[in-house]
């Protein structure tokens, strides 16, 4: 969410802004991080509510604030049919592997496991399937030898920093389509 604000303000995402930043914890650091730049920022916490119950309430707060680009960033879990419906081909993800390997979560210890050489990140459009939407762009990373977990995630999360607002200026652009 940083890197992507960074990039707004800075105008490497040129004629956008972020509207709301909105997470499912009130705690988030990404709540508060936001707020610290002057975002708006809500929490919409499930309280007991079904996944669509909850969505459809997320839905109706980026409609209230014309939403043209959902942006997701730890979001942890998989949206429903309905979420995607109502924002088609306009989610994007950014996700800790060159998919479509390794999706779902631990993505760069199942890197480790299987010895790969070279890992990386993908910003993907979301689909209704786990980290398997239309690819929108990738950046390797190598796995050097004696890399751990941490290691291997924290070269990885420098370049979805780079990556994944240049994706989002490429989508906004109109540069990728998804027919």
């Amino acid at each position: 969410m940083l890197a992507l604000s960074d990039a707004v303000n800075d105008g490497r995402i040129a004629d956008a802004e972020i509207a709301i930043v909105i997470s499912d914890k009130p705690g988030a650091r990404g709540l508060e991080l936001g707020r610290e730049r002057g975002l708006k920022a809500v929490a919409i916490e499930r309280r007991g509510r079904n996944r669509v119950e909850h969505e459809q309430e997320i839905i109706s707060v980026l409609r209230e604030h014309q939403i043209d680009l959902v942006c997701l960033a730890g979001y942890m879990r998989l949206l429903s049919p309905c979420f995607i419906e109502a924002f088609p081909r306009r989610i994007l993800n950014i996700h800790p592997s060159l998919l479509p390997a390794f999706p779902g979560l631990d993505a760069q210890r199942q890197a480790l496991e299987h010895g790969v050489k070279v890992s990386g990140c993908t910003v993907h459009f979301v689909d209704e399937t786990l980290d398997g939407g239309p690819i929108i762009a990738q950046r390797p990373v190598l796995v050097l030898d004696g890399d751990t977990v941490d290691s291997l995630s924290a070269r990885i999360l420098e370049q979805e920093h780079k990556l994944y607002p240049e994706a989002v200026g490429h989508v906004l652009r109109g540069g990728f389509r998804q027919d």
